[in-house]
């Protein structure tokens, strides 16, 4: 898998069928490791490993319902009451981050309601606030420690 601009993430890997899989700490179970999930995971182990997000509020693929149809959000980091409060969108570091990936994890804001989403192909990652009373998204400069949100 590529190089990516987060810090290493111990994870533990095996075959199956001839086809990568890695453990993810998040749901308990080995996935497959797409490029996709490379980013996912190493995302998932930045946040929990050095923005200080904890693992059991962190949740992986999280289901949510977009104009009726079943949808998952990459990562959606949840606080001490339950409620979701960051939003990630992942990218293989192939695939650019254009508009419509903005779009794509806007869309999941409208029912998860969150005030902060990021989106990373593992090479860049973006991050923007919502801002409530403008009805617009702001971008910021750094990812939101837990502490911080």
């Amino acid at each position: 898998m590529s190089q990516l601009q987060l810090p290493p993430a111990r994870l533990k890997g095996c075959k199956k069928e001839d086809k990568p899989y890695v453990w993810d700490v998040f749901r308990s179970k080995y996935v497959r490791l797409t490029p996709e999930e490379w980013v996912r995971q190493h995302f998932a182990h930045y946040m929990v490993n050095h923005l200080d997000y904890p693992k059991s509020l962190v949740v992986i693929e999280y289901a949510t319902k977009i104009n009726g149809l079943d949808r998952r959000s990459d990562i959606v980091a949840f606080n001490t009451k339950g409620s979701p409060i960051l939003a990630v969108e992942c990218k293989a570091s192939s695939v650019k981050i254009t508009q419509d990936v903005f779009n794509q994890i806007a869309n999941y804001n409208l029912d998860l309601n969150v005030d902060y989403l990021v989106v990373t192909n593992g090479m860049n990652h973006y991050c923007c606030k919502l801002d409530r009373e403008n009805h617009r998204y702001d971008f910021i400069k750094e990812i939101p420690r837990y502490s911080q949100l």
